[in-house]
């Protein structure tokens, strides 16, 4: 399973492999942990500088164009003499070892860079990192990270659910996180990811952020917001009018003059509602205040009462008219 896990990463995996890979990861918690942390150890590993200056990808790379050699050559093998045949059959097997060797060495070597990771469930949670960097965690979140950085980046990955990143500057170091097939690069620089289903969403507030996936390369500058969706590859880039994503952090939802139907959508995100302002004139109405970020009906009567409005909730839907 590793071997198929390094060609999926590397993205030589055909369409039938990718598909068993994909499903065991889907499988399981723990398969979906594990691929994680293999995945780290593997990019990883191809930045940490080894005294034989070995590189894992170049190794494996190596090791396919000697097993295609010896495919090649196999007829010309089979017209030799017996002894001759054993011995070529001998020598291929140990240059497939031999390569073997040095992909298990840069994994043995890598594994030696302690991994750790951060899980959320029903709270947020900081976590401090060895350059200084601050990472919030949102709940159900999970993040992965190395003890210390080595190499010449520093390379987390955000595995699921959404986190603030203030990151400590170094620009002979650059900071990395993946989330997917994404890559959010950045020196020194704050800004806000979120990670659902098959939406990933980037916020920065302060700095330059790039993105990338695939060949495409974006940058991003302070109230800039991008949006891609994994599952059609549409790219969404805006401007993000309020602060709204820091509400894990800050513990308060900060609304200026902002519409009640906005302010119903991110409700509904935060606490995984669905509220519905049927009346479009009492949805446009504009909220001035601050909400705490805690229990939903304290914030619902924030709102009602400053409108004169009722909640009404009928199965599943909390209505306000």
């Amino acid at each position: 399973m590793d071997e198929l896990l390094i060609k999926y990463i590397l993205g030589e995996a055909s369409p039938v492999e990718i598909s068993t890979i994909e499903e065991w990861i889907a499988a399981s918690e723990w398969n979906s942990k594990y691929f994680a942390q293999f995945k780290m150890i593997w990019e990883t590993s191809l930045s940490v500088k080894t005294e034989s200056r070995l590189d894992a990808g170049k190794s494996w790379t190596e090791f396919k164009k000697l097993t295609e050699k010896r495919d090649e050559q196999r007829q010309e093998i089979v017209q030799l003499p017996r002894r001759g045949f054993y011995w070529m059959k001998m020598a291929a097997v140990l240059i497939a070892l031999c390569s073997v060797s040095i992909i298990l060495f840069n994994y043995l070597k890598s594994a030696k860079e302690t991994m750790l990771s951060i899980q959320t469930t029903d709270q947020s949670r900081a976590v401090t990192l060895a350059d200084g960097s601050v990472i919030t965690l949102n709940k159900n979140s999970l993040l992965y990270y190395p003890e210390k950085f080595d190499g010449d980046q520093r390379l987390v990955t955000l595995q699921e659910g959404e986190a603030f990143f203030t990151v400590a500057h170094d620009k002979n170091k650059p900071f990395i996180i993946n989330v997917k097939d994404i890559r959010v690069r950045v020196v020194g620089t704050s800004f806000n990811i979120r990670n659902a289903a098959s939406l990933t969403e980037v916020i920065v507030e302060t700095g330059i952020v790039q993105v990338s996936r695939k060949k495409v390369v974006i940058k991003l500058t302070p109230k800039e917001k991008l949006s891609i969706d994994s599952r059609s590859g549409l790219y969404k880039k805006g401007f993000s009018a309020d602060l709204f994503y820091n509400y894990y952090r800050t513990n308060e939802i900060l609304t200026n003059n902002t519409p009640l139907w906005r302010i119903a959508e991110v409700l509904n995100e935060i606490y995984k509602v669905d509220i519905v302002i049927p009346d479009k004139k009492k949805a446009a109405l504009q909220l001035s205040t601050t909400l705490h970020y805690g229990q939903l009906e304290n914030n619902l009567n924030t709102i009602c009462q400053t409108f004169n409005l009722k909640v009404n909730r009928q199965k599943n839907k909390i209505i306000i008219n």
